[in-house]
């Protein structure tokens, strides 16, 4: 019957087997710790400047919103800005689609 099945030699898993070395449990925690400062990290910062950005918004900023809107604030609520983007026209957008604010005067130049 050993044609079928391979007789199991005990004395080859036990030393095969050994203890478990600090090499095994050193590459996932290296891995964890490359994962953090080069993908977590660096996008929570960029959400808290992000947020930082939204709550120092003011009435007269220029800004440009996620959709590519671009206008001056004319009106801030706690959830909402209304963003005059022509003359007679005036948008409301909430307030976390606001992705930039421009410099002074950048809608004149344009």
């Amino acid at each position: 019957m050993d044609f079928f099945i391979s007789p199991a030699l005990a004395a080859d898993t036990a030393s095969a087997a050994g203890s478990p070395g600090l090499m095994d449990f050193a590459f996932p925690i290296i891995l964890l710790v490359l994962f953090y400062f080069m993908l977590i990290r660096p996008q929570q910062k960029r959400a808290k400047e992000h947020k930082n950005m939204q709550s120092a918004l003011a009435k007269g900023d220029e800004v440009v919103t996620d959709g590519g809107l671009m206008g001056k604030i004319n009106e801030i609520t706690d959830n909402a800005i209304a963003i005059q983007i022509a003359d007679t026209v005036e948008v409301k957008v909430r307030r976390e689609s606001v992705n930039a604010v421009l410099p002074k005067g950048t809608l004149k130049k344009l």
